[in-house]
């Protein structure tokens, strides 16, 4: 029986996540929106927004290419991880690797070789976002193995993913004030800092903030300490088909896949609805996000103090339906009357509660269902199960990140925004269906 760990620990572990969702944020939040600018935005066109095919931008093309060769590489990388018999650990060696090329591909991928369209920065942001994504899988997906291992018991897992989700938030709230900083930025030198420019130095600011923030759980955690490792033996093969073949492991990757395109859908269009459908400044999109961390905290003890009284599968069917009317809220966003700040402060309040429960408890769940696997087969596959996890996550956000700049086409400025309000409607249907489908996930009883 290894060590409880303490609180102190705790917090920082959720600094890992923290850092990886600053970075995970920024190609999120401003990927699309830098490429693919609004003609208010100040920002040059880099690649060509011709539709492939009639409906495929290249931005979509380019992000799902990135996105598909990292969910391949996920396995690799889960089971060497789950595999690994390095005497420092199963999990630690590995994110400790990572972190430096995280932070080197992600600002590159903002920094393409020329600032005026071309098919150079094409191929450039193609292998940059490959680069970026398998190196932040390489630290992600032992990250996230290392939870079952670090809280053996139901509320100690529920504990630290709340934790877990405080940095992840965390992480959002740093990213959203990208263009915050590069206002300040740009505001020392008007005349010799261009918007661009400005805006390349923020990312380089905050991905450097990010590496730090991975680091301290590197350096903070002793997995040898506090971990029962375990090297599996198990051939990939037959940990992947036990994996998939787990009914409620199935249903649980079903909702989580339709979830997280409709949220890819909201993070990547969140400037656009900001700035086009409200005509608002950029800038308003760091005190959005502050209040939905303030919201959210709020409701994190309740969501902790639910999950022990009524269970979490409950409480997971419930915000994805509410979840799923935040969406529908979106398509309506500039029609009211109401004034474009109590609009938009409006439906971020509210998508804040629902987001408070899917921010903590799909870790806690997995993890149980992890901690049954292992009992039943005994062997240990954490990180297949969270590779599995992230694999459909990234298939989910690319399609969400493509499903985004594809319904662009049909309108992305002010005067003709009906295809970024047709993603209100798309991550309406798509919460809605996950809600519907985890009714049929039988919760797991804590073993």
């Amino acid at each position: 029986m290894k060590e409880k760990l303490p609180l102190g620990k705790q917090i920082a572990y959720a600094f890992g996540m923290m850092g990886w969702s600053i970075m995970i944020n920024l190609i999120s939040v401003i990927l699309v929106y830098l490429y693919i600018p609004p003609t208010s935005s100040g920002l040059p066109n880099l690649i060509t927004q011709v539709a492939v095919f009639g409906i495929f931008n290249v931005i979509a093309i380019v992000t799902a290419s990135g996105r598909l060769i990292d969910a391949v590489y996920d396995p690799f990388i889960a089971q060497f991880s789950d595999q690994s018999k390095n005497p420092k650990g199963r999990r630690i060696p590995l994110m400790k690797l990572a972190i430096i090329p995280s932070l080197i591909f992600c600002c590159l991928v903002f920094y393409p070789l020329r600032e005026a369209e071309c098919t150079l920065n094409i191929v450039w942001l193609v292998f940059m976002l490959i680069g970026f994504y398998v190196s932040s899988t390489t630290y992600i997906i032992p990250y996230n193995a290392l939870l079952p291992e670090l809280a053996p018991g139901s509320q100690d897992k529920v504990r630290l993913a709340t934790w877990q989700s405080v940095g992840y938030v965390f992480g959002i709230g740093i990213a959203s004030n990208a263009f915050n900083l590069t206002d300040a930025i740009q505001n020392i030198s008007p005349e010799t800092i261009t918007r661009i420019s400005a805006l390349q130095i923020t990312i380089v600011i905050m991905a450097a903030l990010g590496a730090v923030c991975m680091l301290v759980t590197v350096l903070a955690i002793d997995e040898k300490k506090y971990c029962i490792s375990q090297p599996s033996a198990i051939p990939m093969k037959k940990a992947l088909r036990q994996t998939l073949t787990n009914k409620n492991f199935q249903l649980f990757i079903v909702a989580d896949f339709s979830y997280f395109i409709a949220v890819t859908i909201i993070t990547s269009g969140l400037m656009y609805f900001v700035t086009v459908l409200l005509q608002l400044p950029e800038t308003i999109g760091n005190k959005l996000m502050i209040m939905m961390v303030l919201v959210s905290f709020i409701f994190y003890p309740i969501i902790n103090f639910l999950a022990k009284i009524i269970g979490k599968k409950i409480i997971v069917i419930v915000s994805l339906a509410l979840l799923s009317i935040i969406f529908l809220g979106i398509y309506f966003l500039g029609k009211s009357d109401f004034h474009p700040l109590v609009q938009i402060y409006t439906l971020i309040a509210f998508a804040a509660i629902p987001l408070a429960s899917l921010n903590i408890l799909p870790n806690a769940i997995l993890a149980e269902i992890i901690e049954k696997d292992s009992e039943e087969t005994k062997e240990n596959k954490e990180a297949i199960y969270f590779a599995v996890r992230y694999f459909f996550v990234k298939i989910a956000q690319t399609f969400g990140i493509a499903l985004f700049a594809m319904f662009l086409i049909y309108g992305k400025d002010v005067g003709n925004d009906f295809g970024i309000r047709l993603n209100g409607i798309l991550g309406f249907v798509l919460c809605f269906l996950a809600a519907l489908i985890f009714t049929r996930f039988k919760e797991v009883k804590p073993i």
